[in-house]
């Protein structure tokens, strides 16, 4: 099976760009073969068009809280918000985000999706440090428009499947140091250390979500990558292993509200 980690951002460029790690589940294995950018949005769409099967775990929000969307009055069924979102601009996006937040008291200013929390997830509603709005915006409409399954939500091709996921969920669960940073400045021996260290993890099937894998092919651009794009896709493509590891048991998802969506994985880290 193909599976993939996609570390997504909202202008990609050369400097920036979408980060995708490719490979295949093997006797139990997620073997990590390709490292690849994407500089455009053209680019991507032309990806997600590719044939599968192939399933692919995405560091970005699908979706938004369902409290905003409902102050907001836009529409309640995710397909009908993600069209909706194509004739938001950015800017209108933020301006209506930000009058949310500036309605609503100190300590509470954010609407927080149900699989927020657990994931240790920013807000999906953010735009700015880190921008996880503009990412929402940029990419889920081009989820829909792709025709992929979502499990959960949308029901597209169903052998193309997406799933939504977070890298430093992952990260965190291995150090809480720092691994990465855009600025080359602060590209540390510390941070590289603590790179390695989640590499070894995974190598080992160590995370809380005891999947193997293989880094052999890579794993010098992961360590040596001081921004981490490369070894975030690695994190995404091994939660998209975990939800493939469980495809008879609906990807490894839960109950949850479809219209918010659902990180891949978070449930692992919650109270039993």
């Amino acid at each position: 099976m193909k599976l993939f980690g996609v570390d997504f951002t909202s202008a990609p460029s050369r400097r920036k760009a979408i980060t995708i790690a490719g490979g295949i589940w093997e006797q139990e294995v997620l073997q990590v073969q390709e490292l690849h950018r994407l500089t455009d949005f053209g680019s991507f769409e032309q990806w997600l068009r590719q044939d599968g099967p192939w399933l692919a775990g995405f560091d970005l929000p699908f979706s938004l809280p369902r409290e905003l969307v409902q102050t907001l009055a836009w529409p309640l069924q995710w397909a009908a918000l993600m069209r909706h979102l194509q004739t938001v601009p950015r800017a209108e996006l933020r301006a209506q985000c930000k009058a949310f937040c500036d309605a609503r008291p100190a300590g509470q200013k954010f609407a927080h999706r149900q699989t927020d929390r657990p994931a240790g997830s920013s807000p999906s509603m953010k735009w700015v440090n880190p921008p996880v709005a503009y990412m929402l915006h940029a990419g889920a409409p081009r989820l829909l428009q792709a025709g992929v399954s979502i499990p959960g939500m949308v029901t597209g091709d169903p052998q193309r499947i997406a799933v939504e996921a977070y890298p430093g969920m992952v990260a965190r669960s291995v150090t809480k140091n720092s691994y990465k940073s855009d600025d080359p400045a602060k590209h540390t021996i510390a941070r590289r250390d603590a790179r390695m260290q989640i590499i070894a993890a995974l190598e080992a099937g160590t995370t809380p979500w005891r999947i193997r894998v293989d880094c052999s092919a890579v794993r010098e651009s992961l360590i040596e990558d001081g921004s981490a794009d490369l070894l975030d896709a690695v994190l995404c493509q091994m939660l998209a292993a975990w939800s493939w590891q469980r495809r008879e048991q609906q990807f490894g998802m839960p109950l949850f509200d479809p219209l918010e969506g659902w990180i891949a994985g978070c449930d692992v880290l919650m109270p039993a």
